[in-house]
C-alpha cells in the first residue's frame, strides 16, 4: 500500500512539474540566416539556472535525431528532465539542419568555428534573459566540443560535456571506422582523412563512404579536423563536468579519462550501461542499434542524477 501511494505521489508531482513549464518557439538572428530553437521554462517566481544543449555530429537537431542515425529524442528527454528539476534549457537547429537550415542550405558553407560563433551568440542571448541566473554549456559528442570553444564567447559559468571527444577528431574517426568497415575500405577512409587533415580535399570517394566523407562535406570536416578537444577542455576557467557511458560504443571511455587529465579539477561522472544516445543498453554494438530509432526508452538514470547534482554544487560555487 505504501509502495502505491508514493507511486502514485510521484506520478502527481512529476504532472505538476509538467504543467507548470512551458515550451517557447525562439530564434537567433545571424549574419547567414535565423536559427531556430526550443526554450523550457519551468514556472519559478525567481531566477533559475539555463543550460544550452548544443547537439552532435551530422544534420543532427534541436531533439537529438538525426535522420542518418535514428529518432531517438535524447535531447529532447534531457531538456524535459533538467525541467523537471527546475533547470530551463534552450536546445536549437543548428545551422544547415532541420527548422535552420536556410540558414546554410549548402553545406559546403559549414565551419566549427560557424557553430563555435552561434553557440556564443545563445549563449550571450541567454545572459542577457532576467528569468535566468547563470549559463551552463551541455554538449553532446561533437557538441561537446564546441561547447569547450564557445565557454569563453557565451558568458557560461559551468560546462557538461557528454561522450566528448578528447582526441583529435581523425583519430576519433578512425577508431569508429575501423569497428565497422572491411580491410580495404578502411585503408582507403584513411587514405582521404590524411589528406583532409592536411588540408586537402579529395573528389574521389567510394559509395560507401559518401555519407561521412563525401566532397560536399570536406571543407567543414578540414576545419574539424584541425581541432585539439583535450587542449580547448584544458582551457576552461568554469566549473565542468565529463560524462561518459561505460558501453558507448562511439566515444570510448579513454577520452573521458584524458579530459579530466587535461582538466584534473573537473568531475567525470561514469555511467555503468550507458551508451552514446544515453540509454542502458547491453555492450556489443549491434545490440544497442535499437535504441538509435527508440524514443521510448527512458535516459540513463544516472545521467540527470550526476547532471542536476553538479548544476546544483556548481551553483554553490559561484555563491548563487
Amino acid at each position: 500500500m505504501l509502495r502505491t501511494l508514493l507511486l502514485s505521489l510521484a506520478l502527481i508531482t512529476g504532472l505538476a512539474q509538467a504543467n507548470t513549464t512551458r515550451q517557447l518557439p525562439i530564434s537567433l538572428d545571424t549574419d547567414q540566416g535565423t536559427l531556430y530553437g526550443s526554450l523550457l521554462v519551468p514556472q519559478s517566481d525567481e531566477p533559475v539556472p539555463v543550460a544550452l544543449l548544443i547537439a552532435g555530429s551530422g544534420p543532427t537537431d534541436r531533439d537529438g535525431n538525426n535522420p542518418e542515425g535514428g529518432h531517438n529524442d535524447a535531447l529532447k528527454k534531457l531538456a524535459q528532465l533538467l525541467a523537471r528539476h527546475g533547470i530551463a534549457s534552450l536546445r536549437y537547429d543548428k545551422r544547415g539542419v532541420a527548422a535552420s537550415r536556410a540558414a546554410t542550405p549548402d553545406e559546403r558553407d559549414l565551419s566549427i568555428e560557424r557553430y563555435v560563433a552561434d553557440a556564443e551568440a545563445w549563449g550571450r542571448l541567454l545572459e542577457g534573459d532576467p528569468r535566468f541566473d547563470r549559463l551552463i554549456l551541455l554538449g553532446h559528442s561533437e557538441g561537446a566540443l564546441i561547447a569547450s570553444l564557445a565557454a569563453a564567447g557565451s558568458g557560461a559559468e559551468a560546462l557538461v560535456s557528454i561522450a566528448g571527444p578528447a582526441y583529435p577528431i581523425g583519430q576519433v574517426l578512425d577508431a569508429q571506422l575501423a569497428m565497422r568497415l572491411p580491410p580495404p575500405l578502411l585503408a582507403e577512409s584513411r587514405q582521404i582523412l590524411a589528406s583532409l587533415i592536411r588540408g586537402q580535399e579529395q573528389a574521389e570517394v567510394p559509395k560507401a563512404l559518401q555519407v561521412l566523407l563525401r566532397p560536399s562535406v570536406q571543407p567543414y570536416l578540414i576545419s574539424l579536423l584541425r581541432q585539439r578537444p583535450a587542449e580547448a577542455f584544458a582551457a576552461l576557467r568554469i566549473p565542468a563536468l565529463i560524462v561518459q557511458g561505460s558501453h558507448d560504443a562511439q566515444v570510448g571511455l579513454d577520452n573521458a579519462v584524458a579530459l579530466q587529465q587535461a582538466k584534473p579539477d573537473a568531475e567525470l561522472a561514469l555511467i555503468p550501461g550507458m551508451n552514446h544516445v544515453l540509454r542502458i543498453t547491453p555492450l556489443p554494438w549491434h545490440e544497442q542499434l535499437a535504441s538509435y530509432d527508440d524514443p521510448q526508452l527512458p535516459l540513463a538514470r544516472a545521467l540527470g542524477e550526476r547532471i542536476v547534482a553538479f548544476i546544483r554544487s556548481s551553483a554553490r560555487q559561484s555563491g548563487r
